[in-house]
């Protein structure tokens, strides 16, 4: 069995379908889901954190990181700064 193992249930998660431990008969089938719900982790949940998979033997972790405060240089972002 391949398992998807979420290393940290942040709020979004535990509000989510998603459910932790997930296995998979097959190693393609559990990179697949793990990817997709990095996916969907990184551009639906609140963006407070950043969502990575790694591969642990047969298993696929999901890390959890905070999201590192943005440094502003004073620029708005539409490209007429420079």
């Amino acid at each position: 069995m391949n398992t998807i193992i979420v290393e940290k249930e942040c709020g979004c998660f535990k509000r989510s379908d998603y459910e932790n431990n997930m296995s998979f008969a097959s190693k393609d089938e559990a990179l697949l889901q793990a990817k997709l719900m990095v996916n969907h982790m990184n551009t639906k949940f609140c963006q407070k954190h950043d969502f990575e998979v790694s591969e642990n033997g047969a298993n696929f972790s999901i890390a959890v990181n905070a999201k590192q405060a943005e440094q502003s240089s004073g620029c708005c972002g539409g490209g007429h700064c420079s």
